[in-house]
């Protein structure tokens, strides 16, 4: 089983990269639109009441909380895009990949905002769109990535599959089979 890690680690953090392009891009595509196309605070009915377009800039985390401290939301996404890219070698699974390849990609469409966006550097404002009237949020896409890579997360955790592809009860399976097996000493 180890012989095929090397080989299959390649295509993993090729589909993670995929992923969090894929993410980051279709993010910045819809925020470029919105800004081109919709005046601030505007509201534009996507499927009657239950989803609405209304542009606004949101200088702090999730809800606005934190409005003051953008600064702050910079140097954390800057923080977990280095961990996502450090950790990424772990990563065996094709699963996993796309988990860290949503928050990836969704980490990297906020902070983008954050650091290119007005009013400065670090301090830019995220580009929120998308509201569905029954929820408190306005929210991006970059926010959704974020948010099923947390689905996934669960899901994931839930089953106990481990970042090798490999359940935990499989794992746990192998363990006890090699403490049967004698070893070189005890022939």
């Amino acid at each position: 089983m180890e012989a095929d890690a090397p080989k299959g680690r390649p295509r993993v953090l090729i589909v993670l990269v995929l992923v969090a392009v894929g993410a980051l891009a279709l993010d910045q595509i819809a925020k470029y639109f919105v800004v081109q196309n919709l005046q601030l605070g505007e509201v534009v009915p996507v499927v009657g009441d239950l989803i609405q377009f209304r542009f606004v800039k949101n200088s702090g985390a999730a809800f606005s909380i934190g409005n003051a401290y953008t600064w702050i939301f910079s140097i954390l996404a800057a923080v977990v895009t280095v961990f996502i890219i450090w950790f990424a070698r772990r990563i065996r699974s094709f699963a996993w990949a796309v988990v860290f390849g949503l928050l990836l990609g969704g980490t990297l469409g906020n902070l983008y905002d954050r650091l290119f966006r007005e009013p400065g550097f670090g301090v830019g404002h995220v580009v929120d769109f998308i509201t569905i009237p029954l929820l408190p949020a306005i929210f991006n896409l970059a926010d959704v990535a974020i948010c099923c890579a947390m689905g996934l997360f669960i899901i994931l955790t839930i089953r106990g599959t481990g970042l090798d592809s490999r359940r935990s009860a499989d794992r746990r399976h192998d363990e006890v089979r090699a403490e049967q097996q004698p070893t070189d000493e005890q022939v």
